[in-house]
């Protein structure tokens, strides 16, 4: 570029590597504690879980078996702990996609 009116080329490849690659994803399914629950919430700090708890069984004072499901648990913890992944689905495009405007 030294006053020839010619444009210099700028080429450059641009890699990206994912954001966090071993960070904890909505959706993940992860073993804690040897039980399996799923990741419903991701923040910087912290990702929270939801598991279901065990089913209680019990026998009423008039000898009647009783069993009830207690409302799942959710607890927090750190969106990069190093719990066992189970299944993690494939990222979709989402409603978020790139529109091509005609």
């Amino acid at each position: 570029m030294s006053g020839h009116g010619e444009q210099g080329e700028l080429f450059a490849i641009l890699w990206q590597p994912p954001d966090h690659p071993f960070r904890l994803r909505v959706n993940d399914l992860i073993r804690f504690d040897g039980r399996i629950g799923r990741v419903i919430r991701v923040s910087e700090s912290a990702a929270v879980v939801i598991m279901n708890q065990k089913v209680r069984a019990f026998t009423t004072r008039f000898d009647k078996p009783v069993r009830f499901q207690p409302a799942p648990v959710t607890f927090r913890i750190s969106a990069n702990a190093e719990s066992e992944i189970l299944y993690r689905p494939s990222r979709k495009p989402g409603k978020h996609t790139e529109r091509k405007c005609t």
